[in-house]
């Protein structure tokens, strides 16, 4: 029981250090224009859980591997293009991190019941993970909201352990 409450622990720590404390951010961020979304978020994590219960910890590790590259900016989420060098396929994440689909099932939902109006896929890392870490009975806090995804990406930052 011990290691469990240090593993919540350095998870609580984790979440606030990779936290960008920012005027710009807040809680309520998204309260206004989309009440849904962290209920639309949380509804799926734990459905994606309840199917895997694996899954949970690979949601946390996502969010975990995008903070180490210029922080929370979804720069994990960017596939490779003729401009951007994928952080996905860097030695720390190549044919390990997943959950990738439950992030690509999370925005589409949320940009459905919204039309469109953007939440932040960075934001939308943040609260799975710290849903994730909830939905399998550890504790919850509330997540500074209003990050914004980055148009860049750096393999070469996420394997050499550059992290701006």
């Amino acid at each position: 029981m011990a290691s469990s409450s240090y593993f919540f622990g350095t998870i609580l720590l984790f979440s606030f250090a990779t936290m960008s404390f920012s005027d710009s951010l807040s809680p309520f961020y998204y309260q206004r224009v989309c009440p849904q979304a962290l209920p639309t978020i949380q509804r799926i994590v734990f459905d994606a859980i309840r199917q895997e219960h694996r899954m949970g910890a690979s949601l946390l590790r996502l969010h975990f591997h995008d903070s180490f590259v210029n922080g929370c900016d979804a720069s994990l989420l960017l596939d490779s293009t003729s401009t951007v060098d994928s952080e996905k396929n860097s030695l720390a994440n190549a044919n390990s991190a997943r959950g990738f689909e439950v992030i690509d099932r999370i925005k589409s939902a949320v940009d459905k019941v919204y039309n469109g109006l953007v939440v932040s896929c960075a934001d939308i890392l943040a609260v799975v993970a710290r849903d994730s870490v909830f939905a399998l009975g550890g504790p919850s806090w509330t997540v500074q909201l209003g990050r914004r995804d980055s148009t860049t990406a750096s393999k070469t930052d996420a394997t050499t352990g550059n992290y701006g």
